[in-house]
């Protein structure tokens, strides 16, 4: 008769709980949910340089932050990765340059850096510029169809 192992795992019921990866999905989602705030970047990273951070002055990042990712704790600016959507507001209010860094993961899988303000606003002009280029190419899709519309024809 076998011996009954007392370190026996049900994978039955390791099937049925929720991995660590969908179960920090979950709260995250419960977290958001009560801030109204949109989650546009699913994957990233936010960090901090508690050298050049001057929040002792401003905490203007705190205040900018829709989610309240951002808190003032014992002489510095502490982070709540699950709350953080990378959005870049406190990169934009922040002071400092490079203070603030954040990469993220758009949903075609093109990772963005940025930690100055510039960089976060040329980011945006780029997908701008693709969507207005796609508009355009939608409404006519080779020149002729441009020529063809706009093109002055001779009355006769």
């Amino acid at each position: 008769m076998p011996e009954e192992n007392a370190s026996a795992v049900d994978i039955f019921n390791l099937l049925s709980e929720d991995s660590p990866e969908q179960a920090k999905k979950k709260r995250r989602k419960e977290l958001l949910e009560p801030t109204g705030v949109k989650e546009l970047f699913k994957e990233g990273n936010i960090s901090i340089n508690k050298y050049t951070c001057e929040g002792v002055q401003c905490k203007l990042c705190v205040k900018a932050c829709p989610t309240n990712a951002l808190y003032w704790k014992a002489g510095e600016v502490g982070i709540i990765e699950d709350l953080c959507v990378y959005c870049g507001a406190c990169v934009l209010k922040c002071m400092v340059d490079n203070c603030i860094k954040i990469e993220r993961k758009r949903e075609d899988g093109k990772v963005e850096r940025f930690s100055n303000t510039k960089d976060l606003i040329m980011l945006g002009e780029k997908v701008n510029e693709k969507k207005r280029f796609d508009r355009v190419k939608a409404i006519f899709p080779t020149v002729e169809d441009y020529c063809e519309r706009y093109t002055a024809k001779p009355e006769k």
